[in-house]
């Protein structure tokens, strides 16, 4: 592992539904696992806490606020959690030991950017020809 001065946050995103193959006892042994896999990694200063998310949304653009957005299953946002990790392949692979990946589960790993935005230099909000 890397010395603490080098690690850097990276988000997770929690996405999709439980399998529905899956029994109601396999998932909440997967929920178990995972509430014990998460705090070993919160108390070794590799997770940061992050939450669950609740059902209700609102898309909120220049043109106004609506219900939504609307999206595939596979693209749900369930929960948002930091993990404190070297580089994107570290934070990677410590969420490929998340225990609920076998229920179905499936998570986005973005690294964290500290810099301030600006117009002038290519970031995730230009637009892709810009990039």
């Amino acid at each position: 592992m890397s010395d603490s001065h080098e690690l850097k946050d990276h988000l997770l995103l929690s996405r999709g539904h439980w399998d529905p193959a899956r029994s109601p006892e396999e998932i909440q042994a997967a929920i178990d696992a995972f509430y014990v896999w998460y705090e070993r990694l919160v108390a070794e200063g590799r997770f940061k806490r992050g939450q669950r998310l609740a059902t209700g949304r609102r898309l909120v653009t220049r043109a106004g606020i609506t219900d939504g957005p609307f999206t595939e299953a596979k693209e749900i946002i369930g929960g948002y959690w930091f993990i404190v990790a070297a580089n994107l392949e570290e934070a990677a692979g410590i969420a490929s030991q998340n225990p609920c990946l076998a229920c179905g589960l499936s998570y986005e790993i973005r690294p964290i950017e500290t810099e301030r935005a600006s117009a002038y230099r290519a970031s995730n909000e230009s637009p892709p020809a810009e990039r």
